[in-house]
């Protein structure tokens, strides 16, 4: 018999730390998110702010929080799904929704901290690159990290669109224009890359979708159809991209607190196993039994299937 080299010996398995859950579960990057949560000890426990960016397969979520023992506090969050009450009744999960979001979550932290008079940010939407922190102010301005998770910081993603909003909503964020869409690195060692706000400015406000809603119109009606149904349900096409943008951002700057929804009163009656509601619906709920009548259910079922298998 070959000799084999024990690797994990009872030292091993003495000295080994369980991994925390979230780190288990592939969700926290414990390496990043010492870093942004780490405060410095002069600083005696102020709160260390951070811009949480986050991207679901329906929808972008925005939160501004900070880190204490007990967990994370969410100062105010926003999502693009809340964009419709400005406007914005589809495409949650592209760049422009992206963008809008960061806006409307910049908003919000301000109006909460009394800052949202003092620091406007950027009212003209160009692409430009712009710090609030550059102009002159009597108070400095509400500062946040950028924190987006597990996920890759690659050139032009939607992650940007939010961090920019945020930012011509009057949040400072440090950040540079070289993940930005329209930024081009240098060809050659030591020389500058060029940025072009033009094409930030115009993923800003849609016009990639704009652009291939209008090919497809022309080349594949009957996928056009199928691509932008939610579109076409709600009367937006291609020419009215824009205006639906702009007008959100007007309205995410006049009043970032939205409509609140209506209630529904809608009431209830129970008929044993099936709930009737005052709209029409109905919905089958099981009532709830004691354990005496589960045993006692459990044992019918089993009376049934030895009696089935005696016939047989």
């Amino acid at each position: 018999m070959a000799f084999v080299k024990v690797l994990k010996t009872a030292a091993y398995f003495k000295r080994f730390q369980v991994a925390k859950r979230r780190r288990r579960e592939g969700k926290t990057d414990y390496y990043a998110r010492r870093k942004m949560v780490r405060q410095d000890k002069n600083k005696f426990n102020n709160r260390k702010y951070r811009f949480v960016v986050r991207f679901t397969n329906k929808r972008c979520i925005c939160q501004c929080a900070y880190a204490t023992l007990r967990g994370d506090v969410v100062v105010a969050a926003a999502a693009s799904n809340e964009l419709s009450a400005f406007g914005i009744t589809v495409g949650h999960k592209n760049y422009a929704a992206a963008y809008a979001t960061g806006l409307l979550l910049a908003r919000r932290v301000l109006k909460k901290f009394d800052l949202d008079e003092k620091f406007k940010g950027k009212e003209e939407i160009d692409g430009e690159e712009y710090h609030v922190e550059d102009e002159e102010n009597e108070q400095r301005p509400f500062k946040c990290i950028l924190d987006v998770g597990l996920r890759r910081t690659c050139v032009g993603h939607r992650m940007w669109g939010a961090l920019k909003g945020a930012v011509d909503g009057g949040l400072h964020i440090p950040h540079s224009t070289k993940n930005f869409p329209g930024f081009k690195p240098a060809e050659e060692k030591g020389q500058e890359g060029e940025y072009d706000a033009e094409a930030h400015k115009d993923r800003i406000f849609g016009n990639h979708v704009k652009e291939y809603m209008e090919m497809l119109q022309e080349e594949d009606p009957t996928k056009y159809e199928a691509h932008f149904s939610k579109f076409i349900a709600e009367g937006i096409d291609a020419e009215k991209m824009e205006d639906m943008y702009t007008e959100a951002h007007e309205k995410i700057r006049a009043d970032p607190t939205g409509e609140p929804a209506e209630k529904k009163d809608i009431t209830y009656e129970r008929d044993d196993d099936t709930v009737k509601a005052s709209d029409g619906t109905e919905h089958v709920r099981s009532n709830k039994i004691t354990l005496t009548q589960r045993k006692e259910k459990v044992a019918a079922k089993i009376a049934a299937a030895q009696a089935k298998m005696m016939e047989e």
